[in-house]
């Protein structure tokens, strides 16, 4: 246990606040620092596979979580050209015992903050920290308006752009993919699936799923590009640029462009998982540790898991060596999930007829003959239990 353990963590996101509720379950005194001034609506989808559902479930959120989100029917690729389908993983019929929730991150976000004070947890918003001195005895935050701040052990779920990470590996320079995001809400017709559907194209996709109980819906879209695009999801872009990207895709998925209204755009940069996950009184998690492409929907899922893992970790063997027990349990399952996303990009942009020929049909028979192959391939992503390691 970690009873009486004073522990900071550094950002107040998904993997910050589950970090949290993980830690103060477990006894410690937990303070988390936010530099937004309010914990808000920002960001926008998120899909929650099983095995971030049951982390969920496992820190007495998952009746929260479930009635805060819309539970997946299933995935659906489809031919962005023609529109034809391509394969329909009936997520209800091939595994009805497992749960995929699709949420805003707002709402995701609130349920474990609201599960963070129910716990005790101390919020503190407004909190910029500039950078961290790493001492021989504790780290020190220096906070601007404010100036050093001297904690007990620091948890760096700052994101992207950690301050953290850099003291512990040095500065390393992404490299930019070739590809870009846009990300958007528009307003639902009432006639959407509660289901992921993927709609592949020749150097680009376009993914759209429903939130809020249908309300709205959520899209994703990618596209390769030579040029340079900059990080983050705060980069705002001119609706005609994505309607010019995908127009020759077919009408269902324009349909659903032609409802954007607001759009953000970013560029898709590779980051190295991070070699040094702790020192001293530290440890990094989520993003801050290892950022991955979004193209197996597992970025906030893997920040769920280390939060437990981290908590579990340094309870079972202490303060001092559980950041190494964390690290260890955790940097190869990450990077194996990390690898597969890059490879998925790939399937999802046939440019070559040939190659499109083939991976599309090749899903097609297995859709005809035996779906639930396709989704054993990723069961050691889905099936995995953090809880229960």
């Amino acid at each position: 246990m970690l009873i009486g353990q004073d522990i900071t963590i550094m950002g107040g996101g998904i993997g910050g606040f589950a970090a949290a509720c993980a830690l103060s379950q477990r006894g410690a005194k937990v303070t988390v620092l936010e530099q937004a001034p309010e914990l808000g609506e920002v960001g926008a989808g998120l899909q929650i596979s099983p095995n971030g559902v049951r982390v969920l479930d496992a820190l007495g959120l998952g009746e929260a979580a479930r009635s805060r989100s819309t539970r997946s029917r299933g995935v659906w690729l489809r031919d962005g050209v023609t529109g034809r389908e391509v394969i329909d993983l009936d997520l209800g019929r091939l595994r009805p015992d497992e749960t995929w929730l699709l949420f805003h991150r707002a709402d995701l976000l609130d349920v474990l903050v609201q599960g963070a004070r129910h716990l005790g947890v101390t919020i503190e918003t407004g909190v910029r920290v500039e950078r961290v001195e790493l001492t021989e005895s504790r780290p020190v935050l220096h906070i601007e308006g404010e100036g050093p701040r001297v904690v007990d052990f620091l948890v760096g779920a700052d994101g992207l752009h950690s301050v953290l990470r850099p003291e512990l590996n040095g500065k390393r320079e992404p490299f930019f993919t070739g590809q870009i995001a846009w990300r958007a809400l528009v307003p639902a017709t009432g006639r959407e699936e509660a289901e992921a559907s993927v709609y592949m194209g020749p150097g680009r996709h376009l993914v759209t799923y429903p939130l809020r109980q249908g309300q709205v819906v959520n899209l994703v879209a990618v596209e390769e590009r030579s040029d340079w695009a900059a990080e983050g999801w705060f980069h705002k872009d001119d609706p005609a640029n994505l309607m010019k990207a995908f127009e020759g895709f077919c009408q269902d998925a324009r349909d659903v462009l032609s409802r954007v209204e607001e759009v953000h755009v970013w560029g898709l940069h590779r980051h190295p998982v991070a070699i040094e996950w702790h020192r001293g009184a530290t440890a990094l998690l989520g993003d801050a540790a290892h950022p991955t492409l979004p193209f197996m929907a597992q970025g906030a899922v893997m920040a769920l898991e280390d939060a437990w893992v981290l908590a579990d970790s340094l309870a079972v063997q202490g303060m001092q060596d559980g950041p190494a027990l964390y690290q260890a349990r955790r940097r190869t399952r990450v990077t194996r999930v990390i690898e597969a996303a890059n490879k998925n990009a790939r399937n999802y942009h046939y440019g070559n007829p040939v190659a499109k020929l083939l991976g599309h049909g090749v899903l097609r028979i297995a859709n005809r003959l035996a779906p639930q192959k396709v989704l054993e391939r990723f069961d050691w992503i889905y099936n995995h239990d953090v809880t229960k390691e």
